[in-house]
């Protein structure tokens, strides 16, 4: 999870993103369970509005930029 490093480039873009939960997150944090099939595109979406997938050596990262409505969280990690 939190330990990648390394150079990566922008692999995809998406518009209203379907969010859906690491299996690694759902160990942490059971709640998030109920996304497992994904989390619907929408103003509650922890995505927001628009994603950057970063890849690395033509494989998904796992680590993505996103759009935040929440101020707070800018600059940490989810």
């Amino acid at each position: 999870g939190f330990l990648w490093s390394g150079d990566a480039y922008v692999g995809r873009k998406a518009e209203w993103p379907i969010w859906t939960p690491p299996k690694e997150m759902i160990k942490r944090q059971p709640e998030a369970a109920k996304y497992a099939g994904g989390m619907a595109p929408g103003l509650d979406n922890p995505l927001g509005a628009r994603t950057l997938y970063l890849y690395q050596n033509g494989r998904y990262t796992l680590y993505t930029i996103y759009s935040t409505s929440d101020p707070e969280t800018i600059g940490t990690n989810l």
